[in-house]
């Protein structure tokens, strides 16, 4: 660890961020393969269950035929699976650290079960940052749409965003983590882990239950919905939902690292290994910067949509979803998603509610917030 600890990861240069500039607005006519191609039943099912989502109109084909769509449908953020590029693979900079940050999402439509998806995606914007993580910081935006690709249609359309950070800087001057670090690992009681799973005995999906836009007041509260304690476990059964962005086995890796020489760091036992270990590897996490080995960005944005569309029930369409991501969650966190409906109004003939969104730790520690708009039957 020490000969990895001491050696010097690539920094941010003027040189790298001038020739990501030149690409803003330009086309990325060559994008990684996704994980999914299309919207198929399995597909659909083992991202939901990889966010712990088990609404029947995702993953069970009888019960979805009772529904308008007549079978099941693809989650919103499932997306995620069909673009490495809205999920943070980002160019440039080669082996300066990314973290996936936020999105800003819109639904046009929903995704019918064996949808192909088309993608298409360019570099929108490059803004620098002072941050307490780790000093200089670049956020880099991509724009990303997703199309049938039977029938052309647009089926959304996203924003997406990394900070890339420099590994030493952070971990060796980072003050954010700073007290984190210091703490004992934390061991739950039976009591306190039986308060939070009480969360999940009493999570609702409203389903049929038709949720009309008149019944909804301003400043009601959604239910609290509760992910935890975070596992790597967890955190992997994630990755085999949405697919990662780096991780690949034999020939595949060698093939990845030879294209992109940063996406292979040695790992104590000098072979290249890719760095999007930090999420099960607690030496790797801490060695960037990080509190711990913790859980993916676009994991989050999914849980907090999926607090969403637990509460707006099978009549309910997602139509923008907007979330930032303000802190690392490491294995053994809770995080508790709380919602409030902020506004009710109507555009374009259509009835709509806003709903914000805080998520906090068990330390009542910001890990994410996020704002929601969806669209209700009116009576």
């Amino acid at each position: 660890m020490n000969e990895i600890v001491h050696k010097q990861f690539p920094k941010i240069s003027e040189e790298g961020l001038a020739d990501l500039r030149q690409r803003i607005g330009v086309k990325i006519e060559k994008t990684v393969e996704p994980w999914c191609y299309e919207a198929t039943r399995d597909n659909i099912r083992h991202y939901a269950h990889g966010i712990g989502d088990d609404n029947p109109l995702w993953c069970d084909p009888d019960y979805a035929k009772t529904t308008k769509f007549g079978d099941v449908i693809a989650l919103p953020s499932f997306l995620f699976a069909t673009s490495r590029i809205i999920s943070g693979y980002v160019g440039g900079l080669p082996g300066v650290h990314a973290m996936w940050s936020g999105a800003d999402w819109t639904w046009h439509k929903p995704i019918a079960r064996n949808t192909e998806i088309r993608t298409e995606a360019y570099l929108k914007d490059l803004v620098e940052h002072d941050t307490r993580f780790a000093g200089r910081a670049i956020q880099q935006i991509y724009h990303v749409d997703f199309f049938d690709a039977r029938t052309g249609d647009m089926l959304a359309e996203a924003d997406s965003w990394c900070f890339r950070t420099d590994r030493d800087q952070a971990r060796e001057k980072g003050t954010k983590y700073k007290e984190v670090r210091e703490r004992a690992p934390r061991v739950y009681t039976q009591e306190e882990l039986d308060a939070y799973y009480k969360y999940y005995e009493q999570e609702k999906i409203r389903g049929a239950d038709t949720l009309y836009w008149e019944d909804v007041a301003e400043g009601e509260d959604l239910p609290t919905m509760v992910k935890g304690p975070m596992t790597v476990t967890g955190f992997i059964a994630y990755a085999q939902g949405w697919g990662g962005l780096y991780i690949r086995a034999n020939k595949l890796a060698w093939q990845l690292q030879q294209k992109h020489p940063g996406a292979g760091i040695k790992n104590r036992f000098g072979i290249p290994d890719c760095p999007e270990r930090v999420h099960w590897e607690e030496e790797f996490a801490l060695m960037v910067g990080a509190p711990g080995a913790y859980d993916y960005g676009p994991e989050r944005c999914s849980w907090l949509t999926h607090q969403i569309t637990n509460w707006m029930g099978d009549d309910g369409f997602l139509r923008k979803a907007k979330s930032q991501v303000r802190r690392h969650n490491p294995e053994g966190d809770v995080v508790l998603i709380n919602g409030q409906v902020t506004r009710k109004f109507v555009e374009n003939g259509k009835h709509l509610v806003e709903i914000s969104q805080r998520a906090v730790n068990q330390d009542d520690e910001l890990s994410a917030i996020g704002t929601a708009i969806v669209e209700l039957p009116s009576r």
